[in-house]
């Protein structure tokens, strides 16, 4: 596999020595996303549930090659196996933690995996738990500090100045009109071209009140934040506990309606819709190719259901497996990226065609992120409906799944749906 310089690891700490640990269970702390402090956040949540973090005990920055996945374990293995650590509730996301985000293309530098001071976390069965991480220096954060972000800091990103990205729309549904010619032509069988556009403010964007807009509009998503790059992702690319593997798989998208009776029309047009339904046919046989060697018995509905946003139904089909052997989550993520859903079919010509025709970077855009902890579990999901933030700068995408059947004006229609969810939480 082609490489690159090993990755960095930073040690934010200058004494030497390994990390010490320690995990221990908490009284409900409420809304995860409230009073987070004015410093870099890391967020995964999901319906109240999930872990937020702050501080920086050691950054993993890996350069552009296939193997960033298998570095970056190695390096954060290495880094685990000196850890002193004190685990008092023992669940997945407790003792050491990382949160994760990497780069769609093999080709792009970006992937970076963060091991913060200070995580609160809370699962499903109403457990909650604070993980302190130091690295031989001053004792960690305690859950006291966080501060009280509020709504006073509503200003995330005052008036905005919005422009366009590397394509405007006409340029890009250009682009549509090329891919699908090259798919007619039996080059390829589908592709996801992806568009940005940029958002400039006068003051700094507070990644804080995005993320908290996110999860009270989008609960039935994973809102992340994760080295600048924060979003509400509805999909989940690989959940790993001990041998028991979940992922949804979505693909095949149309707004949700104004009244009731529009939006079942909708959701059944969406059903019966051939297009969308040969788009995620692609996506979920991407997935079962991958997994299907690596578990003992997988569960794969043979047709979709219907998965209904705040603001847009999609297709979705749940995995469920059993691990035949151990693999980390960062092992799965890394044999099932990139997915149909975000890539194409089949994956190699589609990704040089999006190199092709999307003239832009994608950076961590449609990429795996997530969190992993010392033990191999955790949670990826595909950066989607995000933004990656850079002072008073925010750079937004969207993608759409181009078939034989696509429609350029309406992809870029889709693509406009797809930009609100950050828009509006940029906006208030």
């Amino acid at each position: 596999m082609p490489g690159g310089p090993l990755p960095e690891t930073r040690r934010a700490g200058a004494e030497p020595g390994g990390l010490t640990v320690r995990t221990v269970a908490i009284a409900d702390p409420g809304d995860l996303l409230a009073g987070l402090p004015d410093t870099p956040v890391l967020s995964w949540v999901r319906q109240g549930r999930g872990l937020v973090g702050w501080g920086e005990v050691a950054r993993i920055t890996l350069s552009a090659g296939e193997d960033r996945f298998t570095a970056g374990e190695k390096r954060l293995r290495t880094l685990f196996e000196g850890v002193t650590c004190e685990d008092q509730v023992q669940v997945p996301g407790t003792g050491p933690v990382a949160f994760g985000s990497f780069t769609f293309d093999p080709a792009s530098d970006g992937s970076v995996l963060i091991v913060p001071r200070t995580v609160i976390g809370r699962d499903g069965t109403g457990t909650a738990w604070l993980t302190t991480i130091s690295d031989g220096g001053e004792p960690a954060d305690r859950l006291d500090q966080r501060a009280a972000a509020g709504d006073a800091a509503a200003a995330a990103s005052g008036t905005l100045r919005w422009h366009d990205g590397s394509l405007t729309a006409p340029e890009w549904a250009h682009a549509v009109e090329l891919a699908v010619a090259r798919i007619n032509s039996g080059a390829v069988r589908k592709v996801v071209l992806a568009r940005d556009v940029f958002a400039t403010s006068a003051v700094p964007i507070d990644a804080r009140v995005l993320l908290r807009r996110l999860a009270a509009r989008y609960p039935d998503c994973y809102t992340f934040a994760v080295a600048d790059l924060v979003g509400a992702t509805p999909e989940l690319l690989i959940r790993k506990q001990d041998r028991e593997v979940t992922a949804l798989i979505l693909g095949g998208t149309l707004p949700r309606g104004a009244r009731p009776s529009e939006d079942r029309a909708l959701g059944e047009a969406l059903l019966a819709s051939a297009k969308n339904t040969e788009e995620h046919a692609y996506a979920v046989d991407s997935i079962r190719d991958v997994l299907a060697p690596l578990c003992a018995d997988l569960d794969i509905p043979e047709r979709p259901a219907l998965v209904q946003l705040a603001n847009l139904h999609h297709l979705g089909t749940p995995v469920r497996g059993t691990l035949a052997v151990e693999r980390s989550v960062l092992s799965l993520a890394d044999a099932l990226h990139p997915p149909a859903a975000v890539c194409g079919t089949p994956a190699e010509t589609a990704l040089e065609l999006i190199r092709e025709l999307e003239h832009l970077e994608r950076g961590r855009y449609a990429g795996p992120v997530g969190w992993v902890d010392g033990r191999g579990n955790g949670e990826f999901g595909i950066a989607l409906r995000c933004a990656e933030l850079s002072g008073p700068r925010a750079r937004l995408f969207a993608g759409c799944g181009i078939v034989a059947g696509s429609d350029p004006v309406a992809e870029v229609a889709e693509t406009e749906v797809k930009f609100l969810p950050m828009r509006q939480s940029l906006e208030g």
